[in-house]
């Protein structure tokens, strides 16, 4: 699915949700199916899920388990690493999936809505303008990709199994 395939998203009813809601991740985690999230990654501390309205073909969240708000403060030093490493990982099987120019990694959210915390993973595909890079490939004003449960649920079962494939098969260059 190329970036440009998007479809209107109800954005008002978006973020009256995110802002009035519950907490998407723990409502998702309680298993409250008006918040289910195909799970690609579940541990006893972190998970990673595909986002319900991707912008970007392979678009996965990664949060902690536990409610926790600030990426900086909620997290001793110990802690944050073991996330940055459930993140590598994640990202890496996304990358080895879906491809992708460059994979945005960043941390959206605040205490006004989406509050728990969650970092986006979300690939770029090569040939995408650059006026459509950065923030306008993430931004669901533009439209969401659409796809059905089945190619969701498709997709999941891809990078579980990346997830499942050990590290050293794709390396990288070490920096």
């Amino acid at each position: 699915m190329a970036a440009d395939d998007r479809v209107p998203i109800d954005l008002d009813g978006y973020v009256r949700r995110s802002r009035t809601g519950p907490c998407f991740v723990c409502a998702m985690l309680a298993g409250d199916p008006e918040y289910a999230h195909e799970i690609v990654y579940d541990d006893d501390t972190f998970v990673a899920f595909l986002s319900r309205y991707p912008t970007l073909y392979g678009y996965v969240l990664v949060a902690p388990r536990e409610h926790l708000e600030h990426a900086i403060r909620d997290f001793d030093e110990a802690g944050y690493l073991r996330l940055q490493s459930v993140l590598y990982r994640v990202a890496r099987a996304v990358e080895s999936v879906v491809g992708g120019e460059r994979t945005y990694l960043l941390s959206l959210g605040s205490q006004q809505g989406n509050a728990h915390l969650h970092w986006h993973v979300a690939p770029l595909p090569p040939g995408v303008p650059y006026e459509r890079q950065q923030f306008h490939a993430l931004m669901m004003s533009d439209g969401v990709i659409p796809w059905s449960p089945r190619q969701a649920a498709e997709l999941a079962g891809r990078l579980r199994r990346a997830l499942a494939t050990p590290e050293g098969e794709n390396p990288g260059p070490a920096l």
